[in-house]
């Protein structure tokens, strides 16, 4: 499932791809626009904006009803039944694009010492080039997945 997310939703965004889900955001942008992305990419519009809802294709497009991001993530989850479906850190939360394994000696110049030392393992997101790891916030993070997954 691919979604692109209006500029309300931020949070709820950087989330679905922390779950691994194909997920456009954008900062600034118009409604013309999102719809264009929506329909071209055959992705679903979330969205909080009852006008841009109303716009949208109701096949393709979900309307978001709470303002608190964890409400909205669960909302997502179930109403596409995604729960099984989340392959969490396999996407860069910058640019959204699959993440690739990177090997220890590969990352050791591009990661300071004390994280080269420390980290179990390395993925690079081979559009930015953005070097991810687990690091001490994971354990936060993996209880909030395990929680949304439930």
């Amino acid at each position: 499932m691919k979604f692109v997310v209006d500029c309300m939703l931020g949070k709820l965004a950087k989330w679905l791809k922390i779950l691994g889900f194909d997920t456009l955001f954008f900062s600034k942008i118009g409604d013309d626009e999102l719809l264009a992305i929506a329909e071209k990419e055959e992705r679903v519009l979330l969205t909080r904006d009852n006008e841009l809802f109303e716009r949208s294709d109701p096949d393709s497009a979900f309307f978001i009803k709470s303002e608190d991001w964890q409400e909205q993530l669960k909302q997502v989850l179930d109403g596409f039944k995604l729960r099984d479906k989340a392959k969490p850190y396999s996407r860069c939360i910058e640019c959204n694009a699959v993440l690739k394994a990177l090997s220890r000696d590969k990352a050791k110049n591009m990661v300071t010492p004390f994280v080269y030392k420390n980290a179990a393992g390395f993925a690079l997101c081979p559009v930015c080039g953005r070097v991810f790891w687990r690091g001490s916030h994971q354990k936060d993070m993996d209880v909030k997945i395990d929680e949304f997954l439930k």
